[in-house]
């Protein structure tokens, strides 16, 4: 018996994410400044890691309900509030293991063979990667720069058809920082309102905009019973590591998934849960101090790039710039492992988040001040040597 003909093909054929072989590379370099992980830089905040510390102490250590604490299910209701968004926490709540886990089963329970999902890019990988896992097939739209990575009403009615079954709405978006305001979303709320297609709208950067305020698609009641929204608090919380997000929407729709996510992983880590009560209850401060540091980054960056002679649209959300690397004559993959070899920064190339993002970069601003001024330093020295040998 071979093993490999054991395997389904649909994951012999899915490549490995096109980020890793650069996390490969800086384990074995000295003085490398990152502008690659996408994660905060900033330590949880010590009330949350205390309320986790605490949990362990009195002994908080078996499961919760599958859908998560009751307690934690209440704050979180009370929280979306902000984005006017009132869930049932007791019927229209799932905490998962990090929003990832709300993406793996809200596609699980809806699409398979046969079926396509809309998927924007330049997005997040797993998009792409959890549909294929189901069967279903991705229908990617791609976003332009002109339209300042935004998803018009045109380039989503192009891409539906008959077998259109989910449509991901990734804003605010990763790689490339772009918004959707309530007057961009109304557009794409009247094209999908009277259609048998189910949103999927990632909001995990929700906390993470500058100069406007996050806007749900689901706050259109027109559409809120066929929208999922998936949020968490690694970006906002500084949590990466302590795996918990959620998923809200119609009791029928969560009904469906609640049984993937009893099945597959039972409940969701009741340290992370005790943590994260505390987090939507007492840390507003710390959100607001960390998004008024990377705002401050996101300028200083924005200007590097200006300085030294690189288009880069605006981004307005998330912690992610995603200029264009073209007029250097290179690809993205070879702008960014020359960069990483000869000058010690590693960033992104664009088109690890889909084939649109091809002579584009995308950098992450979730680093100290200090560590970004070397990097525009270095890059710009970078780019400077290719000028004179060109």
């Amino acid at each position: 018996m071979k093993l490999e003909d054991m395997i389904l093909d649909r994951v012999k054929n899915m490549p490995p994410s096109g980020i890793r072989k650069y996390f490969d590379m800086i384990n074995e370099m000295d003085n490398v400044i990152s502008l690659g992980v996408g994660e905060p830089d900033f330590v949880t905040p010590w009330n949350i890691r205390e309320a986790g510390v605490y949990s362990l102490e009195k002994g908080h250590t078996h499961y919760s309900s599958n859908a998560g604490f009751v307690e934690l299910r209440d704050e979180i209701a009370r929280y979306l509030t902000r984005y006017k968004l009132f869930y049932d926490p007791k019927d229209e709540i799932i905490v998962t293991v990090g929003g990832s886990e709300g993406i793996d089963i809200a596609l699980r329970a809806l699409a398979g063979p046969g079926d396509e999902v809309i998927v924007p890019e330049p997005s997040f990988v797993a998009y792409k990667g959890c549909t294929a896992f189901t069967g279903a097939t991705s229908k990617v739209i791609n976003l332009r720069e002109e339209d300042d990575f935004k998803l018009t009403p045109e380039l989503l009615e192009a891409a539906i058809t008959d077998r259109t079954k989910v449509v991901i709405i990734p804003f605010p978006n990763n790689p490339t920082g772009a918004v959707m305001s309530r007057e961009d979303l109304k557009p794409i709320v009247d094209i999908l309102k009277d259609k048998d297609i189910i949103v999927l709208s990632d909001e995990i950067y929700s906390e993470l905009t500058y100069e406007t305020e996050h806007v749900s698609i689901a706050s259109f009641p027109e559409i809120r019973d066929k929208t999922l929204v998936i949020n968490g608090f690694s970006k906002a919380f500084a949590m990466t590591g302590w795996r918990l997000g959620y998923i809200c929407g119609n009791k029928i729709l969560i009904d469906a998934m609640k049984k993937i996510h009893q099945y597959a992983i039972m409940c969701s880590p009741t340290t992370s849960q005790y943590a994260a009560i505390e987090a939507l209850r007492s840390s507003r401060q710390s959100v607001d101090e960390m998004m008024r540091e990377y705002n401050r980054r996101r300028k200083v960056m924005l200007q590097g790039y200006k300085k030294m002679g690189l288009k880069c649209f605006e981004a307005k959300g998330a912690f992610y710039l995603f200029p264009s690397i073209k007029s250097t004559g290179l690809s993205s993959d070879e702008f960014c492992e020359r960069l990483l070899k000869e000058e010690k920064v590693l960033a992104v190339p664009g088109d690890a988040f889909g084939s649109c993002g091809a002579g584009f970069i995308r950098t992450c601003y979730a680093s100290s001040l200090e560590n970004i001024k070397e990097a525009l330093n270095r890059m710009e020295r970078f780019l400077n040597k290719l000028a004179k040998n060109n």
